[in-house]
């Protein structure tokens, strides 16, 4: 446990819940071991039962855990390359920030019924 905790830069209280929530142990006995490809099916299966996809318009608020659109529909984008950018918005729930990495290509995709703002040097 130890090792998968520093490994993963978590606390190993994280991978005793992980324990609990199903990753397969060898047995009972101490010390505990847990088999690298169980763990890896572990990690895979959690990611996919928690994942949330995002539909066109939409952009996940972490603070609420759910994809929503923007107050107000409106977004802005901000390069980080010349192909790669956030968009920004803030969340008409819950007022909080929220951010989506995308490609400047895909753009027009997620765009939906956003209004973006998207700085004059970027070309879409």
């Amino acid at each position: 446990m130890e090792e998968i905790a520093s490994l993963f830069g978590v606390h190993r209280n994280t991978v005793r819940q992980w324990v609990k929530r199903g990753l397969p142990t060898n047995d009972d006995r101490r010390p505990m071991l847990i088999l690298g490809r169980d763990l890896v099916a572990f990690l895979r299966a959690r990611r996919v039962k928690n994942k949330r996809t995002c539909k066109p318009g939409e952009i996940y608020c972490v603070r609420c855990r759910a994809p929503r659109a923007p107050a107000g529909d409106m977004a802005d984008y901000e390069a980080v390359t010349e192909t790669l950018g956030n968009l920004i918005a803030i969340c008409s729930s819950c007022e909080s920030m929220m951010y989506r990495r995308v490609s400047l290509a895909r753009l027009g995709q997620v765009r939906g019924k956003l209004d973006i703002t998207v700085p004059q040097h970027c070309h879409t």
